[in-house]
Formats: C-alpha cells, sequence, structure tokens
C-alpha cells in the first residue's frame, strides 16, 4: 500500500512530503523553506525567529471566536541514524518509506516520524477548511534532538497562546503533563600516536546487531550498548594479554542507545587463536545476557592491514578503564509515578579526531533536579579521575506534572467521549520541550500526546499506522472543547 493512501488521508499526505525534505537537526533550512511555502499557498499568516522556529496562525472558524488561543507544537528536525550496509545521505537523500503490515518504517534508516508526523497534524489542521477551533497557532522548532536550542531561544511574546499542546509524544492513549530535565557531559582525552608494531597481526572488533533506542524513552529496555560491550571485552583483553590500541569508534548522537562501534587491536601472533577462543565464549555470554531485548547482537573479529598508528598504553588504559566504570542506564526509578524512571544516563558515544582527542558524549536525564546534577557529577568523575578533560552542557529543565490542568481534564473527557475508556495520565522520561516553554511563558497550561512510536533513534522507527487515525480523532475533538475564557 502507498504510504498516500493511508487513513486520515490529509495527515499521511503531508506526513509524505516532510519524508522527502531533508531536516538534520542544526541544518533544518529545507524544511524550514518547505514549510514557508506551504504557508504562502495555503495564505496562512507565518512569522520566523532569528534561529529559524516558525509560527503560523489561523483564525477561529465561526462560533468558536471565544474560546482561547491554542498553541499546536511540533519539532522540524530529526534523528539520523542508519544501518551500516545503507548508501544514504541524510542532507540531500529522501525517506524512502515502507508500508509494513499494521506499521510505517524506513527502508534502513530513521523514519522522522519523530517527530514529523506532529507536523503533519498541525499542517493538515491549517490546510482544512472543515475543522472546528478557536484561534490556533502553529509551533514549529528547530534542533530538538541536539540541543533543544529553538526551544531555548524561543522570546516572550513570539506566541499569545494561552494552551499548548505538544505533539512529540510516543504512546495512543496516553496523555503527558511531565517529563525529566536532561544534561551532557563530555569527556575529552588527549593522546601521543605512536608507530603501530610491525610484528603484530591486527584485527578490526566489530559490536553490531543492537536495537539501539531513544535513550530516554527506551533506556528501561535493558538493551544492549555498542560502547559498553566493545570496552568490557577490550578489559578482558588488557588483563590478559599485550595488544595495542590503534581504534576506537561508536555510538553517534547522545540521545540514542549505541547499536555499532568497533576497536582496531593489534596482537602478538602467539595471542591470535587463544583471543578467538576468549572472545567466543564472550560472545556466547552476551547473547545469552540479552537473548530476551537484543537477540540479534554481533560480536565479528577480522584480520585488517597494519595501521600507521595506535594509541600510547597508558591513555588507552585509562580510556578503557574509565569507560568500563562509566555508569550507563537507568540509576533510579520514580516514587512519585510508578513504573516511571527518575534518572538515567547513557554512554553515547566514542569518537577520536585530529588524530590526538578521543572524546566521549554522555548524556543524563532525572526529573529530580538535584539528582539529575549528581549523575552528571558521577559520570564526571570517572573521567576525571582517569586523566581526562571533562565539560557540562547547559542542559534544560524538567517540566513538573501539573495534576489539576484543566485542558488535560478535556483531553481525558473527549477521549472517554470518543473510544469509551480512560486515557493514561502519565509523565515521561524522555526530554520534552515544554520545560523550556514555561521558562518563557509561565502561565501555559500543556499536555503532550501522540500516535505509537517504537524504536526511534533507531534504523527499527516506526508508527503503528491506526493510531494515527485515533489520535487525529481526538486532537480535533480537544480543538472544538477547549474551554470558554
Amino acid at each position: 500500500m502507498d504510504i498516500k493512501n493511508l487513513k486520515p488521508e490529509i495527515v499521511w499526505k503531508f506526513f509524505h512530503e516532510i519524508t522527502q525534505v531533508p531536516r538534520p537537526s542544526k541544518k533544518e533550512g529545507k524544511i524550514i523553506q518547505y514549510l514557508e511555502s506551504f504557508a504562502k499557498e495555503y495564505n496562512i499568516p507565518i512569522k520566523k525567529d532569528k534561529v529559524g522556529n516558525i509560527l503560523m496562525t489561523k483564525a477561529a472558524t465561526p462560533g468558536y471566536e471565544k474560546l482561547p488561543t491554542v498553541i499546536l507544537q511540533s519539532h522540524m528536525d530529526m534523528v539520523c541514524e542508519k544501518n551500516s550496509d545503507k548508501v544514504f545521505d541524510f542532507e540531500n537523500d529522501p525517506i524512502q518509506t515502507v508500508v509494513d503490515g499494521k506499521w510505517l518504517r524506513a527502508d534502513g534508516t530513521t523514519l522522522g516520524a519523530d517527530n514529523g508526523i506532529g507536523m503533519a497534524a498541525e499542517l493538515a489542521i491549517l490546510a482544512s477548511n472543515d475543522i472546528e477551533h478557536g484561534t490556533i497557532e502553529c509551533l514549529f522548532t528547530v534542533d530538538e534532538e541536539t540541543g533543544l536550542t529553538g526551544a531555548k531561544a524561543l522570546e516572550s511574546g513570539f506566541m499569545t497562546g494561552e494552551i499548548l499542546l505538544n505533539l512529540d509524544s510516543e504512546d495512543e492513549g496516553e496523555l503527558f503533563i511531565g517529563c525529566a530535565g536532561g544534561k551532557d557531559t563530555q569527556a575529552v582525552f588527549y593522546y601521543e600516536e605512536l608507530a603501530a608494531p610491525e610484528d603484530m597481526l591486527y584485527f578490526r572488533i566489530d559490536v553490531k546487531g543492537l536495537k539501539g533506542g531513544h535513550s530516554g524513552g527506551e533506556i528501561h529496555k535493558g538493551l544492549g550498548n555498542a560502547n559498553k560491550i566493545l570496552v568490557r571485552f577490550l578489559y578482558l583483553l588488557k588483563k590478559n594479554f599485550d595488544f595495542v590500541l590503534s581504534a576506537i569508534d561508536g555510538g553517534n548522537l547522545r540521545n540514542a542507545i549505541a547499536r555499532e562501534a568497533y576497536a582496531v587491536i593489534g596482537l602478538k601472533s602467539a595471542d591470535k587463536e587463544e583471543v578467538r577462543v576468549m572472545l567466543n565464549r564472550f560472545t556466547a555470554d552476551i547473547e545469552n545476557e540479552l537473548k530476551h531485548v537484543d537477540p540479534d547482537v554481533q560480536i565479528v573479529m577480522q584480520s585488517v592491514d597494519r595501521p600507521e598508528k595506535y594509541i600510547d598504553p597508558l591513555v588507552a588504559e585509562k580510556l578503557i578503564y574509565s569507560l568500563y566504570a562509566c555508569p550507563h542506564g537507568v540509576i533510579a526509578m520514580s516514587h512519585d509515578i510508578e513504573g516511571l524512571v527518575e534518572t538515567s544516563t547513557n554512554l553515547a558515544s566514542v569518537k577520536m579526531k585530529g588524530g590526538d582527542t578521543i572524546v566521549i558524549g554522555t548524556s543524563q536525564r532525572s526529573s529530580i533536579e538535584s539528582a539529575k546534577e549528581s549523575i552528571a557529577n558521577q559520570v564526571a568523575c570517572t573521567f576525571l579521575l582517569a586523566g581526562a578533560t571533562v565539560t557540562h552542557g547547559d542542559g534544560y529543565p524538567g517540566w513538573a506534572p501539573n495534576p489539576n490542568s484543566k485542558v488535560l481534564k478535556v483531553a481525558e473527557e473527549t477521549y472517554k467521549g470518543l473510544f469509551n475508556k480512560e486515557p493514561k495520565i502519565m509523565a515521561i522520561h524522555a526530554g520534552l520541550e515544554c520545560g523550556l516553554f514555561l521558562e518563557k511563558y509561565p502561565y501555559l497550561d500543556m499536555i503532550s500526546f501522540g500516535p505509537t512510536l517504537r524504536d526511534v533513534h533507531s534504523p527499527d522507527e516506526r508508527i503503528e499506522i491506526d493510531t494515527v487515525g485515533l489520535w487525529w480523532q481526538h486532537t480535533l475533538e480537544l480543538l472544538k472543547n477547549i474551554p470558554a475564557k
């Protein structure tokens, strides 16, 4: 089935158009141009701020003029991840969508339903002439995925609404009223390059086949982290054999669990077979540990040509030990909301840069500000003890739940009226822009909701087709039932 034949057609029409426009984080120029062209085509008032955030406005339909202005909000950018064997240029190539049973996915890349489906719903409402609503402001923010810089730069007075509907959640039938805050911690090791010994055999060790996923929404699943698995084997190697480390690389984005990692090592010829046996045993252990959550994990060792250089042994040792010691995963569960992750940390990436630098990227989240600072400091101390240089990002605030929200009450009532069942009221461990909006617009009444997405921030990202229709129905019913001022 073609994506444009899915229901509701108008939402899928715009989502398809969005998938054809490249929109990596911090490179949203093409999607901004698309939005400006849309506004011109449909004669929609539009304004853009200095960082590229866009606001479109639509007047109330007859009979709904007394309703308060509602802001619909989504972010433009998408996480750009692909399978290693997929040839794809996220800055130029359109996403290739595939209808796969009840799901829509992409062919070997992230789909961008996070948050393209939110954008599509906003555009569908703006383009329609048969939807009942009060005055609407549609906000499209830039760079949510790599720092929330669009939301951070949003100026007071850019929008006028009193109610905000964030369209960036991933479970249909769940209404979110709070989210965790986040912070990044980066460690840098400096090393000396040494000439690679000629009397050694060289091998590349790859960890691959992992699912990866969102480091907020899926951190509780216990998925494999390729960086942690790789360095765990390098630690065993360090304890049992003399070897040199020529290269190491793993993961990409701070908010994605690392799916792939590799290292290039040099071994003495006499140790080769013993190392292969050790790797086989190690692989069996990892497969057993992850069989229920990441059953396709692979650890492969292949011969490679001798590299020119290797990392000086003292730094390599400190790197391996600190990466092994660095915490990853759930740190604490909430005592306020059952089943909610309170605090977590993600060992996101390990990158060699410039011939003398290794950069480690991590991210921390918590719904409690002091706990967020504490886990960020714990990660920092792990690398400081190993002699690395450590810096923290500015971070972003959490969104404290407001169970007395008026728009929440209406969203609950309309959902139950449509589907004869109660929605779940939730907070989310993933970061949303709502906390930043409250800093500039403290009077906002907000909820977040969306259709069902799975494995976001990975090439397995998919959206459950039928839930888009349910979410669309609920959105339209909510818009015409917003309580009058």
